[in-house]
């Protein structure tokens, strides 16, 4: 399949106050910097080939957008989830996210045939990461897809 086209891929844009404390943070879950594409307002982070973040100082995010940066600690503004292999595998990301001082914002969701957990970063953005038994799942909603 030559003429394939390429994986979409997604780069989350997040407002950070430490950025070097932000980084650390993301490596003590797994994610992996890319220094292609980074400077000192800016560290590329990975979770996978098509998921990535990029860490920007307030600075350098204010250049996107004239919109007010909300505290991520007193206000949501989206839910970003991310699947994972397993239960094990949740449990496991979250714990790391958790012994580097993020915090677990939501109850643990245990449907049977999807499981999440999260938790929020040092600036208090909320992560989700979810394990789905897709068969299970669609079964249980009749054929229709189940919201993550």
């Amino acid at each position: 399949m030559a003429n394939q086209p390429a994986p979409k891929m997604i780069f989350v844009n997040l407002p950070v106050t430490d950025l070097p404390a932000s980084i650390a943070f993301y490596e003590a879950v797994g994610a992996v910097r890319n220094d292609d594409f980074a400077d000192d307002s800016a560290q590329m982070i990975s979770f996978s080939d098509t998921i990535h973040a990029m860490l920007l100082t307030h600075e350098r995010f204010s250049g996107f957008t004239p919109r007010k940066i909300p505290n991520a600690h007193e206000t949501a503004q989206m839910g970003l989830a991310v699947t994972e292999v397993s239960r094990e595998a949740v449990d496991d990301i979250v714990s790391r996210g958790l012994a580097a001082g993020g915090t677990e914002p939501n109850p643990v969701q245990d449907h049977g045939f999807m499981y999440s957990r999260g938790f929020a970063d040092l600036d208090g953005h909320i992560w989700d990461f979810v394990w789905m038994d897709v068969e299970a799942a669609l079964a249980a909603n009749k054929g229709e897809p189940a919201a993550v």
